[in-house]
């Protein structure tokens, strides 16, 4: 069973908060919906998971004002252990066991602390945990004001070997023009080439308690296709997509980011 899973290709999920909260509560059906996408993944390849959501979890436990930086740290820190719980019971009923793991930009500054991340994260693989990743908002105010786990996620990816990098969001791909607003907008399912002006959109997320956007999700990827890693972008509230890509291999939707082959 080791020696499977060594032969195994390595994917980071993301997940963002708008799709684990709605209401003010946390999604349960869109976790159990997920988790179970994540159980039919590792069928296939090394799983790691990372989740926002914390401080979504955290007010539906600890209601003040979200607004100021000390109570959305305090909501986080009672947050994220409750969303810890919920994942794992999710987990178990597959059979699948979970470990958190907190990580910061700076763990990435440090090749001694990427190290140790990366001997962690292997060793939960090899042994069959998933391991679920969240910036660790309680006390990294620089991340918790500017932060956004779409870049975090892509990190993750880079450093920890992992051979792709879905993004589930309520984006659910990647457009020639924004489809709230034009209705002929056309869903680009290939993307090879980021271009500089592409990141100059308006960074306006639609979540109350998301931190992204789409041009965050475009910097995830430029990042990743420079470093001759893949991304895919679909929804999170629908996941056939998704689905579709990776464990049946059909492009039904969603966005493929990849770059030319030579």
């Amino acid at each position: 069973m080791q020696l499977k899973r060594l032969e195994m290709k390595r994917i980071v999920v993301k997940v963002g908060s708008h799709v684990l909260s709605q209401d003010g509560e946390l999604a349960r059906d869109r976790i159990a919906n997920l988790v179970s996408f994540l159980a039919d993944l590792g069928e296939k390849y090394e799983v790691i998971l990372v989740s926002s959501g914390a401080v979504a979890a955290g007010y539906s436990k600890l209601k003040i004002d979200r607004y100021t930086l000390g109570n959305r740290q305090a909501i986080a820190a009672v947050g994220q252990p409750y969303l810890m719980s919920i994942y794992a019971k999710e987990l178990s009923s597959f059979g699948i066991l979970s470990a958190q793991i907190l990580l910061s930009a700076s763990d990435f500054d440090s090749r001694k602390r990427t190290k140790h991340a990366k001997c962690a994260i292997d060793t939960l693989i090899k042994n069959g945990v998933i391991p679920i990743i969240n910036e660790n908002d309680a006390t990294d105010i620089a991340e918790l004001v500017f932060g956004d786990n779409d870049q975090m996620s892509a990190h993750v990816a880079h450093y920890f070997d992992a051979k792709e990098l879905i993004i589930l969001s309520d984006i659910d791909g990647y457009y020639d023009k924004d489809p709230r607003v034009f209705e002929d907008a056309v869903m680009k399912k290939r993307v090879e080439v980021i271009k500089a002006s592409e990141l100059e959109i308006p960074a306006v997320s639609n979540g109350t308690f998301a931190t992204g956007g789409i041009v965050t999700k475009l910097k995830a990827a430029k990042f990743l296709l420079d470093n001759k890693k893949e991304m895919f972008m679909a929804s999170g509230f629908d996941l056939r997509d998704v689905r579709s890509y990776f464990l049946h291999g059909e492009h039904l939707g969603g966005t493929h980011f990849k770059g030319r082959t030579l």
